[in-house]
């Protein structure tokens, strides 16, 4: 087995993995480092951990052409000239950034580290980081130049969205910035150079902004749903044929790994004063309070059971992390008789139940995500909250 082109540290993930695949179809050989061995060993057999359009037959080719090195040992990065880390910033119980994983990932990395190697940081990470781990590296008498280089692809999507999108590339000298901008040119054509910060605030931005339009559909679906109307006929006559508004989402629960902690990371960087981002965390959380309220003022909950189809984070996923239906179901719990779930994809949850199961006992079906595969149910004897408008009804709850 040949020296790795490059390494991407947690690479058996939804930001790595693609990415690792990316480049092995490029011509590159790509170690994935990562301590999760079950998932190694998946990517090994030549299965794909988590759902990604196109995955598989990626990963079956790189597999056939010995592009890919998998093992949970760190000291692999001496190898390479280029190291691609994709642990980010998470945030903690105080909606604060989280460092810790990075600085224990760096720590892990830095005895097989030398003079020459290229480190470019992937995930979202807290404005500064990037300037952080400069001065880490630094501290510990490396000479490596430090890039980073934002993922900027919707899950599920990523092996076709990163030849597409252009990427952006930032580093702290010239030579660092060319060698990450000439890295990415293997993936697209099109490279957008800013500084280090501006590319972390770039990615930081970005998820924000999308949070806040989730936030301003939600609320106007809430407005809209108060006055008794259906706020999807709404929703069609502001969009249809109208450019201005065609951007305009559909209601629903805006949940996932990025979004909500991205918008507070941005908060916390600015002195918690962020007060758009502030208001829409309080909408797109309050929507599960919101729909349980309404149930509440027409149905005693207290003797029903209630089914909610879909525990992924957003639809066509199998990835449940962060998803809003975890929170209607823990607040649905102190209300109604019994909560039973189910979802098309996701197979890490225990208490899932089968759909027939939950179609066949609940008195209320809520849709938590609009997973195609629901759209053809026959609800006619249920009661129904459907906030995506999947069965086209326009419920008012």
């Amino acid at each position: 087995m040949p020296s790795p082109d490059l390494c991407i540290i947690g690479g058996a993930g939804h930001v790595g993995l693609p990415l690792a695949l990316a480049f092995c179809s490029k011509g590159l050989t790509v170690g994935i480092v990562d301590h999760n061995e079950d998932a190694l060993a998946a990517i090994g057999r030549g299965e794909m951990p988590f759902m990604e359009i196109h995955g598989e037959e990626f990963l079956a080719d790189a597999l056939e052409k010995d592009q890919l090195i998998l093992t949970s040992d760190a000291s692999i990065v001496k190898e390479t000239p280029i190291v691609i880390v994709v642990v980010g910033t998470p945030i903690d119980e105080y909606l604060n950034p989280e460092i810790r994983l990075m600085e224990s990932c760096l720590k892990e990395l830095v005895p097989f580290m030398h003079d020459g190697q290229l480190l470019i940081l992937r995930s979202t990470v807290y404005p500064g980081i990037s300037e952080w781990t400069q001065k880490f590296m630094q501290k510990n008498n490396l000479g490596v130049e430090v890039a980073f280089c934002p993922e900027r692809i919707a899950q599920g999507f990523a092996l076709r969205e990163v030849f597409q999108l252009p990427q952006i590339v930032s580093a702290f000298s010239d030579e660092g910035r060319q060698s990450a901008a000439d890295l990415f040119k293997k993936l697209t054509d099109e490279i957008v150079e800013v500084e280090p910060m501006e590319a972390e605030l770039a990615k930081l931005f970005t998820n924000s902004w999308r949070y806040l339009m989730f936030a301003a559909a939600n609320q106007f679906y809430m407005i809209a749903n108060d006055l008794g109307l259906d706020f999807s006929r709404i929703h069609h006559a502001i969009t249809h044929d109208y450019d201005r508004a065609s951007d305009l989402p559909r209601p629903g629960f805006a949940a996932g790994p990025c979004l909500f902690k991205d918008t507070m990371q941005l908060a916390a960087f600015n002195k918690n004063n962020f007060a758009l981002g502030q208001a829409a965390m309080s909408i797109n959380e309050g929507l599960v309070y919101y729909l349980i309220s309404r149930l509440k003022a027409q149905h005693d909950l207290s003797n029903k059971k209630v089914g909610i189809l879909g525990m992924a984070f957003k639809a066509e996923s199998d990835d449940p992390r962060a998803s809003l239906s975890y929170k209607l179901k823990k607040q649905l719990s102190f209300a109604c008789e019994e909560v039973l779930t189910a979802d098309h994809y996701v197979q890490t949850d225990d208490d899932l139940v089968p759909l027939e199961q939950v179609l066949d006992e609940c008195d209320i079906i809520i849709v938590g995500v609009p997973h195609k595969a629901y759209q053809e149910l026959d609800l006619e004897d249920k009661i129904v909250v459907d906030v995506w408008n999947v069965f086209g009804r326009g419920t008012v709850v």
